[in-house]
């Protein structure tokens, strides 16, 4: 079973979307499932620097302090009874995500999982820069990745084109994320619900086995 997901580490509902989708995927247990991380930058107008956080979301979403805090409430009881935290009181910078998807790329593959979770942990949780080389260095490193290659490797722009990564995620008509593709056919858009994710991996390994049949 092969589950290519396209998301960004800044997105609160990729996170949400990943928990569910793992959850269903502990209870379902039919067979070996591969898992490929894609990106889609939400926003590669954010400098290195990144901007003040709050002020960043207020423009981009058109509203104001007061709109935003529920928004802000809603997502994270969202998050809370999915299992994971958004503490968005912690994030003081909206960051430009091509290093951290960088990194995702780079890591081992039986530890791409772990990274993504680590990523989002870092940003959602501890308030930390994820597009700060040290940060995503200190997070490779947790995960058996070497230091002094990985921050070459994350400074490296000829390694991995993150950006036309996350074009070729729209030219195939992906306009938001979390995006799911279950065995290259049964699409799940939105961080769903554990009861959706079962019913696509259902539908995704009936399609299957109906293939190999004719």
């Amino acid at each position: 079973m092969l589950i290519d997901i396209f998301h960004d580490t800044v997105c609160p509902w990729c996170r949400i979307g990943k928990k569910h989708l793992f959850d269903a995927l502990a209870q379902w247990q039919e067979k070996a499932v591969t898992i490929r991380w894609h990106p889609f930058l939400l926003d590669n107008t954010v400098p290195p620097s990144g901007y003040e956080f709050r002020s960043f979301m207020q423009e981009r979403k058109g509203i104001g302090a007061a709109e935003l805090q529920y928004l802000f409430d809603s997502t994270r009881r969202a998050g809370e009874a999915a299992g994971v935290k958004l503490n968005f009181d912690k994030i003081r910078l909206a960051v430009n995500t091509k290093l951290s998807h960088r990194l995702i790329n780079l890591a081992p593959a039986n530890r791409k999982n772990d990274v993504v979770e680590a990523i989002y942990k870092a940003y959602f949780e501890d308030g930390l820069n994820i597009g700060d080389i040290n940060i995503l260095t200190a997070i490779g490193t947790a995960y058996q990745m070497e230091p002094t290659e990985l921050r070459l490797q994350l400074s490296d722009n000829t390694l991995v084109d993150i950006v036309a990564e996350s074009q070729f995620a729209r030219s195939i008509g992906i306009t938001s994320v979390p995006f799911f593709i279950i065995n290259n056919q049964v699409q799940v858009n939105g961080s769903g619900s554990v009861e959706v994710f079962l019913q696509a991996l259902n539908r995704a390994a009936l399609t299957e086995k109906s293939a190999k049949i004719w």
